[in-house]
Order: structure tokens, then sequence, then C-alpha cells
């Protein structure tokens, strides 16, 4: 069983998580647009491939899993989870598993207006969202909503385009600057398709926040829900957390993989605010805040390593020890050397 990681970037640690996963029993490949990305050093093999927005990147993934043979493909960003939702046909044709949902599904979780919609319709709280200003400044005037507000894109990822609104002249000039920076971000694309309402305006909910790892199999069956409470935030992403055990939140996170029949791991943002839990964002790819559950003794790769396999996992891989706190960390490698061994190979 070889793996492939794409947009490996910095995920050292995903690469490792992946090789204790494998047990000797396959290679962990990663992939990056970039020579130097930090992850491919330590990776069984690195190797070069087109940015996700290039026309040619599926069919660099194609011929790269062929020629590896890889069963099992583990994709990192969201821009790159519809177009292999819509590629996954041909990446079993050449034995390769692609950890991907069906295009339904991402794009019900790529569009966070559609989210609101799918999670409301579970029966699940989330916060009051308006994809006009129109409707916002009506809600206000009822008292339905005060400030402050969020504004961030309809169709984003990692903090990209988030605002906070304190009063009318900032809540203006918040949504003009998210839909002027987005033109400028990978996000132009998809945000161009409804231009009118690319921006979305969300009530802020003040609370406890935590976030879900909800596990389900590759037949999209629930296996478990993982839960931690963040402590503190950087740059968008969890820096530090703790594992806990909450019953509400584990439910919670059932509901959502046995009705959305997500592919895998999916991470999702929860907020716990007047003694009620607001679902926020779902992300289904294995979330970078995954490995605070990996210390606490969840192993997610390995579950997905088995049942790509076709076998079935050993259940500590779904056990969690609540209580665990950890913390982000940085490292430094020397990355001149792998960049000109790669770009060495890619020119002969």
């Amino acid at each position: 069983m070889n793996v492939m990681l794409t947009c490996a970037g910095r995920r050292n640690y995903i690469v490792e998580i992946f090789k204790n996963a494998v047990k000797g029993r396959g290679q962990v490949f990663a992939c990056d647009a970039s020579a130097d990305a930090p992850a491919l050093r330590d990776a069984d093999e690195g190797f070069v491939v087109p940015s996700v927005n290039d026309p040619s990147y599926v069919d660099a993934l194609l011929a790269l899993c062929d020629a590896q043979q890889v069963g099992l493909l583990v994709p990192a960003l969201e821009p790159e989870l519809p177009l292999l939702a819509q590629q996954r046909a041909r990446f079993a044709a050449i034995g390769t598993v692609p950890l991907v949902s069906s295009p339904g599904v991402i794009a019900t979780c790529y569009d966070k207006s559609e989210t609101a919609r799918f999670l409301a319709q579970h029966g699940l709280a989330v916060p009051r969202t308006f994809t006009s200003m129109d409707d916002a400044r009506v809600a206000l005037s009822r008292g339905e909503i005060r400030f402050p507000l969020v504004i961030k894109p309809r169709w984003g990822v990692s903090s990209i385009g988030l605002e906070f609104a304190e009063d009318d002249e900032e809540l203006e000039l918040a949504w003009r600057l998210a839909r002027k920076h987005l033109a400028r971000t990978f996000l132009a694309g998809i945000s161009a398709t409804d231009p009118e309402r690319c921006v979305l305006i969300q009530e802020k909910l003040d609370g406890a926040e935590f976030g879900l790892d909800i596990v389900n199999d590759l037949d999209g069956r629930h296996a478990a829900t993982f839960v931690k409470r963040k402590l503190r935030m950087r740059a968008g992403q969890t820096d530090r957390a703790v594992t806990v055990r909450d019953p509400r939140l584990e439910q919670l996170g059932r509901c959502i993989g046995e009705n959305l029949r997500h592919v895998g791991p999916l991470d999702c943002d929860v907020m716990l605010a007047g003694g009620e839990c607001f679902a926020i964002d779902l992300n289904p790819r294995i979330g970078g805040g995954y490995p605070f559950s990996h210390l606490a003794g969840a192993d997610i790769p390995a579950a997905l390593v088995a049942w790509a396999r076709g076998e079935e996992p050993d259940g500590a891989c779904f056990q969690l020890a609540a209580g665990v706190a950890a913390s982000r960390g940085d490292i430094f490698i020397v990355a001149e050397e792998i960049s000109l061994a790669l770009e060495e190979r890619d020119l002969s």
C-alpha cells in the first residue's frame, strides 16, 4: 500500500504519521508545486507537480499514482477536492483510492451558504448567515442580529478574507474589501461564479470553540468523532488545544457523518454559545488540527490505510484520551539540497 500526499507543503508531521501507518508495507510519497516544500524531504520520495490551478494538475497526479503504484491518494487542500471528486473513476481505474467524497458532498462543504443550509436541514444550530448586504441590513434593523458581525468568503479557506465589523461603516468597508481581496487570490475563479453573493455576512458567536474530526469509512459510514477544545489560534489555525469527551459534540459529529456520508475524515468547527452547539464550517479532508487528536491516541491514517487495503482497522485507532493538551511548534530544515535534487531529476 503506497500512499501519495498532495500539496504537502510544511506538513512533515502528516508524512511521518502515514509512514507509521503503512508499517513498512509500502511507501509514503509526497508532491507539491514547490520543489523546496519541507514535507518532500521526509517522504520516501518527493515529486514536483503543477499547481492546483493548472489544467494539467489532475493528469500529473494520475501519471504519478500509476507510475508509483499508489493505493491511497490523500489530498490536503479544499481547492483540489472538487477536481479530484470529478475524477474519482479515473483514479479507481488505475487502482488508486482517492480520499475524496462525491462531487455533491464536496459542493455542500465548499460553499459555506450550502453548508449552513445542510446543517439547518438536519436540525443543527448554525449562525444566522446572509449572502447579501441588503438582507443583513434588514435583519439588523429588525433586531434579528447585532454587531459585531463576521464577513467572510462564501468559498474560502484558512481565514482568507475574514473580517469583523463593529458598526455599519465597518460592515460596508469590510464587505467591499473582502470582494476586492478575493479577486486577487486563488479563490477568484470560484467566487466569480456568483460575484454578487460571493461574500457572506454572519452573526458573530461568543463562546468556547471546538474542533471535531468526524471520521467515516471509505463507504461513508460513520466510525468515530474526536473532539478537542481550541485554546489558542494563530493565522487561522489551531495553535494550542486539549482533547475532551463531550457526548453532545460527539453526537453532533455522528449526525453530520451519518447524513452527509462523506468519505474519510472531515474537519468541523463548532462554537458552544449560550448553551447551544453551533456548527460553523465543514472541511472534508484531514484537518490541520488532526495532530492534536493523534497525540491523544487516535490514528486516522492507520484506519484509512487498513480500509484501502480491504482490512478492518484496529479498534485502538478510534480511542481518544481526554485531557491531552498540545501546542504547535516550529522546526527548521535545509531545503536547498532537496530543491536541487528534484530540479536535476525533473530536467533529466
